[in-house]
């Protein structure tokens, strides 16, 4: 779990740092990816077989460990993971400081986070894409896994992950922020709406000193991480098209209906798509659902 005290903004390895180094940097901001994904995150032009060098090479060292992946195909498909001491060496790299790295210390711990993980990567290699394709800036370091924010009470929303995205043109430069919360399928359609209610908490709450009488003045506590609070964004898959649909449409009922989130999407854009859909169309076409209603828009303009 990231704070957002340890990690706010995203930084970069200089391109000329050798690969297994970016790897081992990648496997720590990411915690898993497979080879495949790997390559599309570190060297979308070159071959699989250079990433599996890297790969295997850091394995030799004891830096890194894989885990296999059930396949109905019968392929052998590896998800990488940092060994405790791939872990330690990557506490110091520029990329990370701050971010304090996650070591999995058996097939097993990764097995047990390895679906969600990979499926969290899949969304972030859709926007990586895009950006390529559109001259954009966004990164394997401008996305930042499992982020957590204090909502009050002892509670706190955990992200699945805080995307940075920079929109760039001949005369302009647009940062942008997200909120990604990234839905398998795997929690009841009531459970994954109320994840609006803990972001329109997250939206109100001020925290304030301890000890201190409340102040008018203190200001949200999420502004002292974020000059605009961030788009939320959920992607879908895992389940028919029809029940998708069904899920987001009981999101759009949460706006409706519960008094704190839509105060919330008066003030911050919310939107939601089916995750395959920006596989293959790509993020900036017209797929994502404005949570308040209307026909689907780029998430740049929601």
């Amino acid at each position: 779990m990231t704070s957002p005290a340890q990690r706010t903004a995203p930084t970069s390895l200089p391109p000329g740092e050798p690969l297994r180094l970016q790897v081992l940097a990648a496997l720590a901001q990411h915690r898993i990816a497979t080879t495949s994904q790997l390559r599309s995150m570190l060297r979308p032009e070159g071959t699989r077989q250079l990433m599996s060098r890297a790969l295997n090479k850091l394995r030799s060292d004891a830096f890194a460990d894989s885990t296999m992946l059930p396949n109905a195909n019968r392929s052998r498909t590896h998800a990488w993971y940092l060994t405790p001491e791939g872990a330690r060496l990557t506490r110091d790299l520029p990329a990370l400081r701050g971010r304090p790295p996650y070591p999995i210390t058996s097939t097993t711990a990764a097995s047990l986070k390895t679906t969600h993980t990979l499926t969290v990567v899949r969304a972030h290699l859709a926007f990586a894409a895009d950006a390529r394709r559109l001259g954009h800036e966004h990164g394997p370091w401008d996305w930042t896994p499992e982020v957590s924010h204090s909502i009050g009470e002892g509670e706190r929303v955990m992200a699945d992950a805080v995307m940075h995205y920079t929109v760039t043109g001949p005369d302009h430069r647009q940062k942008l922020r997200a909120f990604i919360e990234v839905d398998r399928t795997t929690m009841s359609s009531e459970r994954l709406a109320v994840k609006l209610i803990e972001y329109a908490r997250l939206f109100q709450y001020e925290a304030q000193p301890a000890g201190r009488r409340r102040t008018s003045t203190a200001g949200p506590a999420w502004l002292r991480w974020y000059p605009v609070f961030p788009r939320v964004l959920f992607l879908l898959t895992g389940a028919s098209r029809t029940r998708l649909d069904n899920r987001i449409s009981d999101l759009q009922a949460m706006v409706a209906q519960h008094p704190l989130v839509a105060h919330l999407a008066r003030e911050v854009r919310l939107g939601a798509a089916i995750l395959e859909d920006i596989e293959n169309h790509g993020p900036a076409q017209a797929v994502w659902i404005p949570l308040t209603g209307g026909t689907p828009q780029p998430w740049t303009d929601l």
